[in-house]
């Protein structure tokens, strides 16, 4: 009878947590306590933050070329948009654009290629980044 009340606990339980398997490891940032958003230009990774605690990423992006590039640096979020089209490179598209450093942002764009300064995330990052960070948030970018 203790076996089978055993196993309808367990059965209770998902299985993972009842033997500890799976269990998330806190993943880590190369920024500090007051950033929201971190950015390693090194790694080519992306995060947000809360309180130094990792709560999305590490995501992969694509950061500005030679003579473009993007500067390490602590940054406040200053404003975003949605649709933002480039006024500097044709109209260009910037999808869930997030300003942190003048016309320096965070928004939808290619993986495969650099920018002019601004960090490419894909669409379900980018989507994140936009829908979390708000103006005066931090962001921190490192080598």
């Amino acid at each position: 009878m203790r076996v089978r009340r055993l196993t309808t606990v367990i059965a209770c339980v998902p299985l993972g947590l009842a033997l500890g398997v799976g269990t998330a490891v806190a993943a880590t940032a190369p920024c500090g306590n007051a950033a929201k958003a971190c950015l390693d230009l090194s790694a080519n990774q992306a995060w947000l933050m809360d309180n130094g605690a990792v709560t999305y990423g590490p995501v992969p992006v694509t950061h500005g070329k030679a003579g473009y590039e993007t500067p390490p640096g602590t940054f406040k979020v200053t404003w975003k948009d949605i649709d933002h089209k480039s006024s500097e490179f044709g109209n260009a598209p910037m999808p869930y654009s997030v300003f942190f450093n003048g016309g320096i942002a965070f928004h939808q764009g290619s993986l495969k290629q650099k920018s002019h300064g601004c960090v490419h995330l894909a669409k379900s990052a980018a989507q994140k980044f936009y829908g979390n960070l708000r103006p005066g948030d931090v962001v921190q970018v490192v080598r």
